[in-house]
């Protein structure tokens, strides 16, 4: 079924205007995660057998369904419903979720002989951990944002049910009206706006660790 042209050129205002949004929806929850995650995931790999343990609660959370918790979320923050602070706020747990794991994956990665030297050269646990650790954990830190970033792009339309789903708007429309030009739309830019946020990422990790390029992270 080939795309009706006249009618995205109607609405390319609209679409631009759902694709800014669903950019924002996407970007903040993430960077909200990483930022969380960084010392919390720090604190979890401090906790040595518990650590595990900790895990799983995180990823029960990660496998509360999303449509769930955007409309609970107006309950917990007193917004409305309609407000994108809701949307934000769950998928900025979704991220911390999925992000915790990686950072404690990450810590955990790095080789023992690595901290004893750096202890050994006088490093305090914090200077160790900013200086040694987090620069070695940022592999896989970045292999399991690049995860999050692309399912967090993908959830947002999971918004549309309750109004705030930015492209995922299109689909909705698109099926309540058996029009599939707008469904199309939003597949498509929904499936490059991931492809364009990955690549930006490994740009980014390749640019801020170049020592990580022969290192196998995903």
């Amino acid at each position: 079924m080939s795309p009706d042209w006249d009618w995205l050129a109607r609405n390319t205002g609209m679409i631009l205007r759902l694709l800014g949004l669903h950019v924002v929806l996407s970007v903040l929850p993430v960077l909200i995660g990483l930022v969380l995650a960084i010392p919390i995931g720090y604190l979890v790999s401090r906790c040595g057998p518990l650590a595990n343990a900790i895990l799983a609660v995180w990823g029960i959370i990660y496998a509360i369904p999303s449509l769930a918790l955007f409309v609970a979320m107006p309950s917990i923050l007193g917004t409305k419903i309609l407000d994108p602070v809701n949307v934000v706020a769950a998928l900025a747990v979704y991220a911390l979720a999925l992000l915790v794991r990686s950072v404690v994956d990450g810590l955990r990665s790095v080789p023992a002989e690595v901290k004893q030297s750096a202890t050994a050269l006088g490093y305090g646990s914090t200077r160790r951990l900013l200086r040694v650790e987090l620069p070695l954990a940022m592999p896989v830190i970045f292999a399991g944002l690049r995860v999050v970033t692309v399912s967090t792009i993908s959830l947002v339309t999971v918004g549309a049910l309750i109004g705030l789903g930015a492209l995922g708007d299109l689909l909705t429309y698109g099926f309540n009206s058996a029009f599939y030009t707008p469904v199309l739309t939003g597949i498509v830019l929904v499936v490059v706006l991931a492809l364009v946020a990955d690549a930006v990422i490994l740009l980014l990790q390749r640019g801020l660790l170049p020592w990580s390029k022969g290192v196998r992270t995903a």
